[in-house]
């Protein structure tokens, strides 16, 4: 086996194209000459045989007419025929009812072409060669005539027929692949002009093709282009604003770990030291947590989801396994925990599941002051699973329930460190399962409820 891995066969629309279209054009020329040949050729045979029998009539009324009734009992035999080139295409004999040879053309032997011939038309061997034979006896049966004609005369006019239609093929054939191959170029250069305005494009335009003068064709091609350049625009604006957005949001934890760093380095006693260090503790802490939620936010995009095919979990069983860990942190800070999971089933990604109650969850216990409470619950309504998390702190006045959803958007007066990205993951995660996302007052107007309602899954 070879060490390098075999190149992907590389093949020719247009080459192919024209391929198809020349041999279906010479293809079905040929068949059609063939069928033309052969029916021209029976409906030939149809009129020589007619021909042959006119003729054979014709010669066998003159003869009744010049012999008279009773010239057929003369003993002598009449002369030849003196017509020339008769022998080269027709040769005829006339007998009488008692088997005397009335009447030939030059080359017709002086015996009969066919003994006791019916009437009708049959096939016979005469010098070497295939005849064609017809006899007919006049009404009251006392002439008969017989005609032969060579088949090599047949032939030949068949043969200049055949020639014919082998030079008309010379000319047109020739003339159809030029016709086929100017069309096919015709078509393809519309493709050749949109892939030129491609490859010149520098990498930031991603302007749509038009498509005013495209042929039908390839609308869907150059649609799929367009929607595939307008989701790139937008990916580099969101990757750009994140660039940007993360940058600033950095600037403040590593400017308050520098200035830690710089109060360490000039501390005059333990307890200066001991300060700085908590600071620079608490900064770093703080850069962790947004270098992480800002991870989270870029795996939680939409756009990285495209096509994902999640698979069925049931939200109660995904989540009981974590919710010991979180009662911990809500008991820990004064709050209480409650928890109603039902059966809900969904296609959710288990793992981005976790990330979101846990964003969520975060958020309730930064928020509510003790004593409060927090609320955890999951269940199904009409096929769609749906999951609830509930606290009882200040919540989120109406007016800005769309804009937290954004990154790093904060409240004004918001006294709780945070980096502003949780509700932002929240809401791509839910948008990347196509679920819908409900922020309200919790009960009695109180405190803040996420709600997310999955589709259907069966």
């Amino acid at each position: 086996m070879s060490a390098t891995a075999e190149a992907p066969r590389q093949w020719s629309l247009r080459r192919t194209l024209l391929g198809i279209l020349l041999s279906l054009t010479i293809g079905i020329w040929s068949v059609s000459a063939v069928l033309v040949y052969l029916d021209a050729d029976r409906e030939s045979r149809e009129l020589f045989d007619q021909s042959l029998a006119e003729t054979a009539h014709i010669l066998l009324s003159l003869a009744e007419h010049e012999f008279g009734e009773g010239s057929w009992h003369q003993a002598h035999r009449l002369g030849e025929s003196t017509a020339a080139h008769h022998e080269e295409y027709l040769l005829f004999q006339i007998w009488s009812a008692d088997g005397r040879l009335l009447y030939k053309n030059s080359g017709a032997p002086e015996t009969p072409f066919r003994q006791q011939a019916a009437d009708g038309y049959s096939w016979l061997n005469l010098q070497s060669s295939q005849w064609r034979h017809y006899s007919i006896w006049n009404q009251p049966r006392t002439v008969q005539i017989q005609v032969v004609e060579p088949i090599s005369h047949r032939k030949e006019i068949s043969s200049r027929f055949a020639y014919r239609l082998a030079a008309l093929a010379l000319l047109i054939i020739p003339l159809l692949v030029l016709a086929i191959w100017w069309a096919v170029n015709r078509v393809f250069r519309s493709l050749q002009d949109y892939a030129s305005q491609v490859s010149q494009r520098q990498p930031g335009d991603l302007q749509p093709l038009s498509a005013a003068d495209a042929p039908m064709e390839i609308n869907p091609l150059l649609h799929a282009l367009n929607r595939l350049f307008e989701r790139v625009a937008q990916t580099l604006q969101r990757e750009q604003r994140f660039t940007a957005d993360a940058a600033h949001e950095l600037r403040t934890p590593l400017a308050g770990l520098k200035t830690n760093l710089q109060v360490l380095q000039r501390a005059r006693n333990p307890e200066e030291s001991a300060e700085a260090i908590a600071g620079l503790r608490a900064g770093v802490e703080r850069a962790s947590r947004l270098v992480a939620q800002l991870m989270s936010l870029a795996r939680s995009e939409p756009e990285s989801h495209l096509n994902a095919q999640h698979p069925v979990c049931d939200l109660a069983a995904s989540l009981q396994s974590v919710c010991i860990h979180w009662q911990a942190e809500a008991e820990a800070v004064g709050l209480a925990w409650q928890q109603d999971l039902q059966q809900a089933w969904a296609r959710v990604d288990a793992a981005e599941l976790h990330i979101l109650v846990r964003n969520l969850i975060e958020n309730a216990l930064r928020y509510t002051p003790a004593p409060g409470r927090l609320r955890l619950s999951c269940g199904s309504h009409s096929g769609r699973a749906w999951l609830e998390v509930e606290d009882s702190g200040p919540g989120i006045p109406e007016q800005y329930r769309e804009q937290v959803l954004q990154r790093f958007f904060r409240l004004a007066g918001a006294d709780q460190p945070g980096s502003g990205l949780g509700l932002s993951i929240v809401k791509n995660i839910a948008d990347a399962h196509a679920a819908s996302l409900q922020l309200s007052a919790g009960d009695e107007g109180q405190g803040l409820r996420v709600r997310l309602e999955f589709p259907a899954w069966g």
